[in-house]
């Protein structure tokens, strides 16, 4: 298997510390698009996400879920229908009490709890980027990004959390 760069990692170390909003890249994946059944795993509901034995899946479409998993457990379902991303996107999570508030300067969707709530995911847009956002946490959020709009977003995202720092 090719190792994959850590696109954010330059970006995340140089990041200022911010309790209000706080940005960390995720360390790389195995992205796997599943089609139709999802491996040995009990499907999401629409808009959700389920976590089992360290792995995610996230409903993207009426067939179409992304099954995010360590490395090693990719080989096993890689033969059951499914398209490898894991060198397309790359992920970051943004936590804090403010973390709604930052993704919602570039991205319109209604993140109120009551809307928005902790285990739904959806593809839209963040500025002009397409995502998947996933709430993971009350106060926090995954995004999944293509890795050539990765630095757009963590900029954006650093644009919008710069009121917030000390």
């Amino acid at each position: 298997m090719i190792e994959r760069a850590d696109i954010l990692a330059a970006l995340a170390a140089a990041s200022p510390e911010c309790p209000a909003v706080q940005l960390a890249a995720v360390p790389p994946v195995a992205r796997l698009i599943l089609r139709g059944a999802v491996h040995s795993m009990t499907p999401p509901p629409p808009c959700r996400a389920i976590v089992h034995e360290g792995c995610a899946v996230l409903w993207l479409g009426p067939d179409e879920f992304l099954l995010l998993a360590p490395d090693a457990i990719a080989p096993s379902v890689v033969a059951d229908c499914v398209v490898d991303v894991s060198h397309r996107d790359t992920a970051l999570t943004v936590a804090g009490p403010r973390a709604a508030w930052a993704i919602n300067a570039f991205c319109a969707l209604d993140l109120d709890q009551s809307a928005f709530p902790v285990g739904m995911c959806t593809r839209t847009l963040f500025g002009k980027s397409p995502i998947v956002l996933w709430r993971t946490a009350t106060d926090g959020f995954r995004i999944e990004v293509a890795r050539s709009f990765a630095p757009y977003v963590w900029a954006c995202l650093e644009e919008a959390r710069r009121e917030f720092l000390a």
